[in-house]
């Protein structure tokens, strides 16, 4: 054994002989449980960590956090909240980084939800309850990664905002390389490329929905196609307008929201081009080409006749005639 390891021993169980005297057998298998666990830290198959318990306000979400923390609310947290309530405390440590802030000690990289659901305890009445932090110093990148890690197969942090961090990650860390974030991300190209799509979805369409948590990532594989002829382009887009206007008035209580699959039925239907107009059914005359003709329609046993009130009566009486002469 090294001199560094025989002083870490000595270090952490110097003080067995002041503990009362134990037998032989119970004194070699505290030694040996001790002694193993060291074992096990130094080797780095045991990673110790500290853990701090801190007020929320003692924290500010990462700037490129990768959900939107305006989004959180009591009840889209209320299953976190009731857990930690009926826990006495939280039980999965946030992880955030040391930062050099007059206002704040710490920055969240991953913990958001949690964040919220403390300080909304702490405003209501539950005041005993404190924050409980991993505290870590990380590169930027490395934080991205760590929160995409945690973040990525859960269901409450939508396709959308997902995008958007990946499309602000591959030009800050990347290059704008998208194989080489892919294999960092430990992703295929191709579905990291149908993320970065979706980033790119016009801001109109976004605000056709009635929140970013409605936009999927197959909203724009369908409507990549679409959206790529400019003539259903303009359509759709004039469409996702009035959809965001309908959206805004719902908001201020004036109608109701649309769901994504309602707004995607409607930009889709707007993408169709405009039916031919409906020829009418009849015959026309006219004096020349230059005139508005008349319309003759038969219904049964009844003849209706159209005809433009402007028409001059020398028209009309050409136009007339024509018809008297085919009956």
């Amino acid at each position: 054994m090294s001199k560094k390891h025989s002083h870490l021993y000595d270090d952490v169980l110097g003080g067995l002989d002041d503990v009362p005297a134990e037998r032989p057998s119970q004194r070699g298998s505290r030694f040996l449980k001790r002694s193993t666990t060291i074992a096990d830290q130094l080797s780095g198959e045991v990673e110790e960590k500290t853990l701090r318990w801190v007020d929320p306000a003692e924290c500010k979400m990462w700037a490129r956090h990768n959900r939107d923390y305006g989004l959180l609310t009591e009840e889209n947290c209320r299953d976190l909240i009731d857990g930690i309530r009926a826990q006495g405390r939280q039980e999965f440590a946030a992880i955030v980084r040391p930062i050099d802030d007059p206002n704040y000690s710490y920055e969240v990289i991953c913990g958001a939800r949690r964040h919220f659901a403390v300080s909304w305890l702490r405003a209501n009445t539950y005041t005993q309850f404190k924050y409980l932090i991993d505290v870590r110093e990380m590169s930027d990148e490395e934080a991205f990664r760590l929160a995409d890690i945690e973040n990525r197969d859960r269901e409450d942090i939508s396709d959308f905002e997902r995008a958007i961090d990946y499309a602000d990650a591959i030009e800050r860390y990347y290059g704008g390389k998208q194989k080489a974030m892919a294999e960092r991300l430990e992703v295929s190209p191709p579905w990291l490329s149908r993320y970065l799509q979706l980033a790119k979805l016009p801001a109109d369409i976004v605000n056709a929905f009635a929140t970013i948590r409605d936009i999927k990532e197959r909203h724009a594989r369908d409507l990549k196609p679409i959206i790529s002829d400019p003539e259903a382009n303009t359509r759709v887009l004039e469409a996702a307008r009035v959809l965001g206007a309908e959206q805004a008035r719902a908001r201020s209580g004036k109608g109701r929201l649309l769901d994504g699959p309602e707004v995607m039925k409607r930009l889709k239907a707007a993408a169709r081009p405009p039916a031919p107009p409906k020829q009418e059914d009849g015959t026309e005359y006219s004096r020349s080409t230059h005139d508005t003709p008349i319309l003759v329609r038969h219904r049964g046993r009844k003849t209706v006749i159209e005809f433009d009130s402007t028409l001059s009566n020398d028209a009309l009486s050409a136009a007339l005639g024509q018809f008297l002469e085919e009956r």
